[in-house]
């Protein structure tokens, strides 16, 4: 063995994000392509170190990552006493031997304007990571099959577009007369795990990304009073993976011109 073999070195940031938007663009096209391809070897894309180093950036950009999960570790933490390229190491590490557990989500409540609470799930540190680098592979793939009209959870939406796109529907020349607005109750808390796998195994047949997905939506919630309640059902919002899990279940469920 040679202990003098130079360290393996990562990407710098910019040239990390060429790499990531690189496989983005190709992943978009060819599910653009081939509506019916099912992409098998992404999981290295997942691993790859330039996707981790952005899939860091998003997280640690972000003021959430202030916020520790249920290990304690902030952004802190990890840049001061860790070191990001040496916690990056290890999570990827941990990712392709297999080793990698998504640890359970810690339960926080947000009040409503309505008197109401929201329960959110924050993931730990680590585990965000891990849920960026696979929303970054993701991503292109089903932002192949939304309907043009749909904007939640999407690159380069908001909720301003759609508020958009209905003035212009009900104004002139459009003269739409209706506008319909649904909801269902606490959909997202009732997702069928299973349904939902098969959803994105539709897309995916990565075995190791189909794992990773479902170990995410399985890994359980540490409630306020200390208990911990299993995830057997539902995605828990407040995490990375939320959105991606949302965004597959709607590329499926809408209809006709829903505004999302």
């Amino acid at each position: 063995m040679n202990n003098d073999a130079p360290p393996i070195s990562w990407p710098g940031s910019m040239a990390a994000e060429r790499r990531v938007l690189d496989h983005q663009l190709k992943l978009h096209r060819w599910a653009r392509n081939e509506p019916a391809r099912r992409f098998e070897d992404v999981f290295n894309l997942v691993c790859d170190r330039a996707t981790l180093l952005v899939a860091w950036e998003r997280v640690s950009g972000n003021r959430g990552a202030r916020t520790a999960g249920v290990d304690g570790v902030t952004r802190y933490h990890i840049e001061e006493r860790l070191g990001v390229i040496s916690f990056l190491e290890e999570l990827r590490s941990s990712l392709r031997d297999g080793s990698f557990t998504a640890l359970p989500v810690k339960q926080a409540v947000i009040p409503k304007k309505n008197g109401r609470v929201r329960y959110l799930g924050i993931p730990t540190l680590r585990d965000r990571v891990a849920q960026m680098a696979l929303k970054l592979i993701l991503e292109p793939i089903f932002e192949v099959d939304f309907y043009p009209s749909s904007y939640g959870y999407r690159p380069g939406r908001r909720a301003q577009d759609a508020i958009a796109e209905i003035h212009h529907c009900s104004s002139k020349p459009s003269n739409y007369e209706w506008v319909i607005e649904g909801d269902i109750k606490a959909c997202f808390d009732n997702v069928d795990h299973h349904v939902l796998m098969d959803l994105v195994a539709e897309r995916i047949k990565d075995r190791k990304v189909l794992r990773l997905v479902s170990a995410f939506l399985r890994a359980g919630v540490v409630e306020l009073h200390g208990g911990l309640a299993e995830t057997l059902t539902g995605t828990p919002q407040g995490g990375v993976a939320t959105p991606p899990t949302q965004w597959i279940t709607r590329a499926h469920v809408a209809l006709g011109v829903g505004v999302w």
